[in-house]
């Protein structure tokens, strides 16, 4: 009998606490998401160089998630159980990060800063999917990832809207003194590295975990497994080995996720170029620009919260596929539509498209792959679903700037437009998946 049948099912608040440390996460992830390319342009970046600057984020998810997802699928501590020290260090030395990136004085400063914070940020983050896997039993799966996503979405538009409360409620000023940091990006920096660190603490101490099954058997393998040689083998040996699911899954994260990096990296430039009529990071219009892109990312992160609730009814009424393709043509379609608008406000309707698609993205293909993976790994495969999220960014990366000055012109809305067209196609190929798993609940 599959281990995952047989686990209680939790109530809401139970599921709320297990998920709740994402809310802070997700101020991390979503002042990266919102900010990067910013602080980078105004510390002197051209736009053709920030795909490759904007690498440190998907190389760091590459190297860090799978090797934590393999150490906490083989930790257990009689108090801080498996996941839960891994929640805590990579909570502290984000926030940590959070407070240094925004007082950056030079470009290479503000990367190796990048660096350092979303490696931390990932230590936090992997553990929490498989923390869905491990509490759960198959018919809740959907449920806890949905309520990960709320978090993710509450927490990101709070994160996202920071500058522009900071500059327009405080009136903090919103303009680079001597080639540096406006104050608004700073203060949102410094208070999301508060909330990220007290947020996971929040799970880190009202959650508790599973035992292995056989702890005598988990402690034998453990022993047997040690060594560096050994766990990278594994690791990178699970790309051969994967669920026909997962390498199925693999083709549709790959475009979907070259879309989200086009939006992370060229929203911002493209938004000051199309709308606000500049191109020059120094100026009060370029960062006015920056703050708007902020709001523009609070309603796709606002729409995500709210869909995280409703998509998984539309998947036990159709499939859980069906929701997949829909979300990501309508999120795809929406990002091309941006290439068309010059109003600032109607900028906002597509966003309320991308959030449909990213509450798909954060929810639909890990409940698939949840119910196709063995219990006593889902960490590690968690960890090496990872890469088909990295790597599509790292060619993206290593692509997007060439693509942007020789193909349109050094034009970054075209660039945004291409991403949106590559989510679409994702979202077509989502019909060649198998879910093999138990109805959405």
């Amino acid at each position: 009998m599959n281990p995952s049948t047989t686990k209680a099912r939790l109530s809401f608040w139970q599921l709320w606490n297990m998920s709740f440390g994402f809310f802070g996460i997700q101020f991390g992830f979503a002042l990266q998401n919102a900010n990067t390319s910013r602080i980078f342009s105004t510390l002197g970046a051209n736009p053709d160089e920030l795909p490759l600057l904007w690498l440190a984020a998907p190389v760091t998810g590459l190297l860090v998630q799978p090797i934590i997802g393999y150490l906490s699928d083989n930790t257990w501590h009689p108090k801080w159980g498996r996941r839960r020290p891994f929640f805590f260090i990579g909570a502290l030395l984000a926030s940590i990060a959070l407070f240094l990136m925004p007082n950056s004085s030079a470009l290479w400063m503000a990367v190796a800063v990048l660096w350092m914070m979303d490696a931390a940020i990932n230590v936090s983050m992997e553990p929490f999917r498989a923390f869905v896997g491990d509490k759960l039993n198959a018919s809740q799966q959907t449920a806890g990832f949905a309520m990960q996503t709320f978090f993710i979405g509450c927490g990101a538009v709070i994160a996202s809207l920071l500058p522009t409360l900071f500059g327009d409620v405080l009136g903090v000023s919103n303009v680079p003194v001597n080639g540096g940091i406006p104050d608004t990006v700073r203060y949102s920096f410094y208070a999301g590295g508060a909330v990220f660190f007290f947020a996971v603490l929040w799970t880190v101490l009202t959650a508790d975990e599973l035992p292995p099954e056989n702890l005598e058997q988990f402690r034998a393998e453990r022993q047997r497994s040690k060594g560096m040689g050994h766990a990278m083998s594994e690791i990178f040996g699970g790309l051969l080995r994967m669920p026909k699911t997962m390498a199925q899954l693999a083709v549709v994260q790959f475009f979907t996720w070259i879309g989200l990096f086009a939006m992370w990296i060229y929203s911002t430039s493209a938004v000051a170029d199309n709308v606000f009529g500049t191109t020059d990071a120094q100026s009060a219009a370029f960062q006015d620009a920056g703050n708007w892109v902020g709001t523009m990312f609070a309603v796709y992160n606002g729409v995500s919260a709210l869909a995280a609730f409703i998509l998984p009814v539309f998947a036990r009424a159709t499939s859980r596929k069906v929701v997949h393709m829909s979300c990501l043509v309508i999120g795809g379609l929406s990002l091309v539509s941006i290439f068309f608008i010059q109003d600032k406000q109607l900028l906002l309707a597509p966003m309320v498209g991308v959030g449909v698609a990213w509450a798909s993205i954060l929810t639909m293909p890990y409940a698939i792959l949840a119910g196709a993976l063995p219990a006593r790994r889902m960490g590690y495969y968690m960890g090496v679903f990872n890469f088909f999220v990295v790597i599509p960014q790292i060619v993206s990366g290593l692509l997007l700037g060439y693509v942007t000055t020789h193909f349109f012109g050094g034009h970054t809305i075209s660039t945004l437009a291409l991403g949106g067209a590559s989510m679409a196609l994702a979202g077509l190929l989502t019909m060649i998946v198998k879910d093999t798993a138990a109805p959405a609940a």
